[in-house]
């Protein structure tokens, strides 16, 4: 008796990534071709220098942040899971737009008090001056909103792969005689770091699209950039369908590229 075919092809020809490759590229003949569009995109696409440094710098930020509240909430301490449960609870609560609001108005202000507060001594000896809230730019509060609005959901992705690492290899490690960090740096990381990488690549793509939010406080990114070409010109269609081009742009891109990483860590395990 003949085996019935599976309903599932074993492999897909992506036709959505050639028909979207067909229009990109499309596209870029017509703004090469078309001197408003050439323009715009030459002047939007000043800010995609800012738009992946925030990016990078305040996921790198947040990841490692992200990690140590995982590792606070997985702890044998009561108090220490806690704390993280608090963080974590308080800011998934919270508005990214509302919190860059707070950090850049009313964070950064606080923060510069409580900072000549503490070094008062140090700046009468006249080792250095006092910190002013001007001191602090606009690009780096909305580089630390985003780290730490992004942080607590990035902290619950570390906490759910490190938990799905089996037990019995982490008490295998312990007979060994191996000790907690290099458990955790030989035997659960590694394996980890399979689960948790596809929801840390979504978490940063998510992350360049709300990088755009940081246009809000006048920081030159891609969207601010659209922003005052628009505002000058009154070109509204054609300068944010080139912002949404160069956006789309990033993040298809991006996604490739994980999902290819993916791909190679899975091959990687299954030999």
């Amino acid at each position: 008796m003949a085996t019935p075919a599976s309903s599932t092809p074993k492999s897909d020809f992506p036709w959505w990534l050639a028909v979207a490759a067909a229009l990109a590229v499309a596209a870029a003949i017509f703004i090469a071709a078309s001197d408003l569009y050439a323009q715009v995109f030459a002047t939007v696409a000043t800010g995609i220098g800012i738009t992946v440094f925030v990016t990078m710098v305040a996921f790198a930020l947040a990841s490692a942040i992200g990690l140590g509240i995982a590792l606070m909430g997985l702890s044998g301490s009561r108090w220490l899971r806690q704390i993280a449960r608090f963080y974590v609870e308080i800011i998934r609560g919270v508005p990214m737009l509302v919190l860059l609001f707070w950090i850049a108005f009313a964070g950064a202000p606080a923060f510069v008090a409580a900072w000549n507060a503490l070094t008062a001594p140090l700046q009468n000896a006249g080792l250095f001056g006092e910190l002013l809230v001007r001191d602090v730019s606009l690009l780096w509060r909305a580089i630390m909103a985003l780290t730490i609005g992004y942080s607590a959901f990035i902290s619950e992705v570390f906490r759910a792969g490190i938990q799905a690492v089996e037990k019995g290899q982490i008490e295998a490690a312990k007979a060994l005689g191996l000790t907690r960090m290099q458990r955790f740096r030989l035997i659960v990381f590694p394996q980890a770091i399979r689960t948790i990488l596809p929801p840390l690549g979504n978490d940063f793509v998510a992350m360049v699209k709300d990088s755009s939010l940081v246009s809000v406080l006048g920081v030159a990114d891609i969207t601010q950039m659209g922003k005052i070409y628009a505002a000058g010109s009154f070109r509204f269609f054609e300068t944010y369908s080139i912002v949404a081009y160069i956006y789309l742009i990033l993040t298809v891109g991006l996604s490739l590229a994980l999902r290819g990483l993916e791909k190679r860590l899975r091959r990687q395990h299954e030999q």
